[in-house]
């Protein structure tokens, strides 16, 4: 028998209504397990545990740490597969950072609830079940960690929420997702993690890297007020990861200082590398010290950087990690 290890982390799927208003963390694993039908069909050894009853939002570092010791502990004791029940305001940075951390075949799915279990048409069970059948699915192994949500199985690396309250707010922008669910059977067309591995320690909660983003007019005055408070930055650019000619200087002048990785604000696409050569474009930058993001999003390249830097790599070895996901 195959045996799937749910971790429940908190967010909509494990909320209820307060006295107070609006839904809270209340559910614990087994409460989200119980709700689901069909569990008993598919021959699976279930475990259930609580590890945190939180909005993602309040989710930290040390949080991911203790999620990424948990998940590697599972698949040690013999689990085919682990889902993780999480919130979808930073399930994709979430997903990513276990990608990162944890050297393992075994499916690891994280999944979760747009409507809370109290409201009309709750998809937090339906979303619980496809997330076990991809667990369970050997056409899952090899893939790292993916997000299942509305029928649909992300790869980490791609995934974004796109929208605040559709149940179909998990998009793959520009790549689409890695397969389906379809009867309850995940259909998979599968992409290989990107081959790297980091350690999840916590060394990471003593460090801040900071994610800047430009806009219309950004003179770097809230750049220029962070001084010294941060060990790496991330700059969501303009278009193709271009920001204000003004800007330059003092981009520059940090880039010099901390890592400084660019990556773009569009939601799509790679961060260009040699279009634009105009004060403040993408080939400026580049040539300043800047590091090329790829095609990770801005909240992706963030945890990417603050795991190298957690492992003590110096610049050479942040901008060679970068070009793995270009």
């Amino acid at each position: 028998m195959s045996k799937v290890a749910i971790i429940a982390m908190g967010g909509t799927i494990a909320m209820s209504p307060s006295t107070a208003g609006g839904v809270v963390p209340a559910l614990g694993a087994d409460d989200l397990v119980a709700a689901v039908p069909g569990l008993a069909e598919l021959n699976v050894d279930l475990t259930a545990c609580t590890l945190r009853s939180l909005p993602s939002p309040s989710l930290g570092f040390d949080d991911l740490v203790a999620l990424s010791h948990a998940v590697r502990a599972e698949i040690e004791a013999g689990a085919t597969g682990v889902v993780v029940t999480h919130g979808t305001d930073t399930i994709e940075e979430t997903a990513l950072f276990l990608d990162l951390t944890v050297d393992s075949p075994a499916p690891i799915v994280v999944t979760g609830a747009m409507r809370a279990p109290a409201s009309a048409g709750a998809d937090g069970p339906a979303n619980l079940y496809a997330a076990i059948r991809v667990a369970l699915s050997p056409a899952a192994r090899g893939l790292g960690c993916l997000v299942v949500m509305s029928d649909e199985v992300h790869g980490a690396r791609f995934v974004r929420k796109s929208h605040t309250s559709s149940t179909g707010a998990f998009v793959s922008p520009g790549f689409g997702p890695l397969g389906l669910i379809v009867e309850g059977e995940p259909r998979l067309r599968g992409t290989p993690r990107v081959a790297l591995t980091l350690p999840a320690t916590d060394a990471i909660t003593r460090l801040r890297v900071g994610l800047v983003t430009i806009a219309l007019g950004d003179d770097g005055e809230l750049l220029r007020r962070a001084g010294d408070a941060f060990d790496g930055i991330v700059i969501a650019g303009l278009g193709a990861g271009h920001v204000p000619a003004g800007m330059v200087p003092l981009v520059a002048e940090f880039a010099e200082r901390i890592p400084v990785v660019l990556a773009s604000r569009t939601g799509s696409g790679s961060v260009l590398r040699q279009t634009y050569g105009y004060p403040g474009s993408e080939r400026d930058l580049l040539d300043r010290g800047l590091i090329h993001a790829g095609f990770l999003d801005p909240a992706k390249a963030r945890i990417l950087l603050q795991l190298l830097l957690a492992d003590g790599a110096d610049r050479d070895r942040i901008a060679a990690t970068f070009d793995l996901y270009r």
